[in-house]
């Protein structure tokens, strides 16, 4: 028989909290600590287990996740009422820890059973895809894909949908800097994405963005999966409706023509999240994804680690992996950036976490961020790129984005994922389209309450003992069966219309 689970979850040997398990009554004694509750402690929270003085660091999983504002004695409940932020160094000790990949040999390598596109790249589904250049196609690209429910695809059972990709931006804006380039980045990647047998773009005519700029500065050529229009030319709303549905029913035989068959889990791309995050969030489900991680990567394929600002107060713990100083560099300058950017904004790194991260337990942004990095694993960071920049590296790898989860994961499916994995604590209703989500919760409560939209549940490292290293295989075959097919929960539930949504940067002209 299993031993019973402790009230209290210790992390580290040098940590000066512990996290309650359960709701903690005072005067209970906190076993092996030798310490009594001085006031209740939430779920999740954490409890002091020493006498930390005011300006001391408080430490969870060995690392500083902030500062006692006020003396803090043993037993009390140690939340943003008593600790703050301060700036201090963290040594990022670039390349330190970077280690050989155990790869798996080619003929023990994973598969699923995935799409072939006429170009060679892997898909895990098959939508067409209507993508507006700029707001003003917004509502006709919406009402061209509407047209296009399960009955009116009834004779294409191998075409997974028709999804409209529309955003708020691609005019009021400048024809050059980091907002375009973002957004251009992010159209060229969904326009090119293996999930979409066909694409059609749609603008209205006049925009900052013109597609032909954007083809041009892409090299994206027109023919029979991608096709173009914009409202202007053809004469208006209701004439680039019906040119649009004709255009994507001329599409959808030859979109229906694809077959599954193996494809190597190297082809996998994998875009990592967490949201709706809680104390637990890395202690099972960013560990448990992170073990999944590990063995993608030993099989080849790639995982997208992000959000940014999700990673402050941990960057020193990835570019000690960095297999060059040049990538370490570039994720300090990316941490530089964001630095700037809260600043000339009136803003702090600290506005992160979020109220109901709070109420979830997590204090302050260093300490959501040593648990969102255990999403990423243990092997090497190859390589860091920015927004929507196409992944070219095998491997674990980061990519700059917000920490606004469809904003972040519309910049990883850009890049190349072709499956998402969303860890969420407080419970998470993301769905993505064209490319699958798993969402994996952090605790049992939260799971069976919202088991309809949950795939998998991480609770049970805490409740069961499973193993991470287990839990992690578990995610893995899942991923496999996903990329094969089988649906998510978000999708059985139809999630996944509204999550396009490009970082944008800059002034409205």
């Amino acid at each position: 028989m299993a031993d019973a689970p402790t009230l209290t979850i210790r992390l580290n040997p040098e940590d000066n909290v512990v996290v309650a398990r359960a709701a903690i009554l005072p005067g209970t004694e906190l076993p092996g600590e030798n310490v009594l509750a001085g006031e209740p402690v939430p779920a999740g929270h954490k409890v002091a287990t020493r006498a930390v003085a005011a300006g001391e660091p408080l430490r969870k999983y060995g690392q500083i996740i902030g500062f006692a504002k006020e003396d803090i004695a043993p037993g009390r409940h140690v939340h943003t009422q008593n600790v703050e932020m301060k700036a201090f160094e963290r040594d990022t000790a670039a390349c330190s820890e970077a280690k050989p990949t155990d790869y798996v040999g080619e003929s023990g390598r994973a598969t699923f059973q995935g799409i072939r596109r006429p170009d060679g790249r892997a898909a895990t589904r098959n939508y067409l895809g209507v993508l507006a250049s700029v707001n003003c196609s917004a509502t006709a690209a919406r009402y061209i894909a509407r047209a296009f429910d399960r009955e009116a695809l009834a004779d294409y059972p191998n075409v997974d949908g028709v999804v409209a990709c529309v955003h708020g931006t691609g005019c009021g804006m400048a024809d050059t800097g980091e907002g375009h380039a973002n957004l251009q980045r992010t159209l060229w990647g969904f326009a090119r994405h293996a999930n979409f047998g066909g694409v059609l773009l749609a603008g209205l005519g006049c925009e900052v963005n013109q597609i032909d700029f954007l083809l041009e500065a892409y090299g994206i050529e027109r023919g029979p999966r991608f096709r173009t229009m914009t409202i202007q030319e053809t004469g208006g709303t209701r004439k680039t409706v019906e040119r649009g549905i004709a255009m994507l029913r001329e599409m959808l035989p030859e979109a229906n023509k694809v077959e599954r068959q193996p494809v190597p889990a190297a082809e996998l791309t994998l875009a990592l999240q967490c949201g709706g995050s809680d104390g637990y969030s890395g202690i099972t489900a960013n560990p448990a994804l992170g073990a999944a991680v590990d063995l993608l990567v030993r099989h080849g394929g790639t995982a997208i680690l992000s959000e940014t600002p999700e990673i402050y107060g941990a960057e020193h713990l990835l570019t000690r992996r960095a297999v060059s100083p040049q990538v370490a560099d570039r994720l300090v300058e990316r941490i530089r950036w964001w630095e700037d950017y809260t600043a000339r904004h009136g803003g702090k790194m600290d506005n992160n976490p979020t109220p109901g991260n709070k109420a979830g337990g997590l204090t302050t942004i260093l300490e959501k961020s040593l648990g969102a990095a255990a999403k990423g694993g243990t092997t090497n960071l190859c390589g860091v790129y920015r927004y929507a920049e196409p992944v070219d590296t095998n491997g674990f790898v980061f990519m700059d984005s917000p920490g606004y989860d469809p904003c972040s994961i519309t910049g990883q499916v850009a890049a190349g994922a072709n499956l998402v994995c969303f860890t969420t604590g407080r419970g998470s209703v993301y769905g993505c389209k064209p490319a699958p989500s798993l969402k994996l919760a952090t605790n049992t409560p939260m799971y069976r309450r919202m088991e309809e939209d949950m795939d998998v549940n991480c609770g049970v490292v805490l409740d069961e003992g499973v193993a991470i290293e287990a839990l992690g295989a578990r995610i893995f075959e899942r991923l496999l069966e996903v990329a094969s097919g089988s649906p998510t929960k978000s999708e059985a539930l139809g999630l996944g219309d509204e999550e396009f949504v490009p970082w944008q940067i800059g002034a409205v002209m």
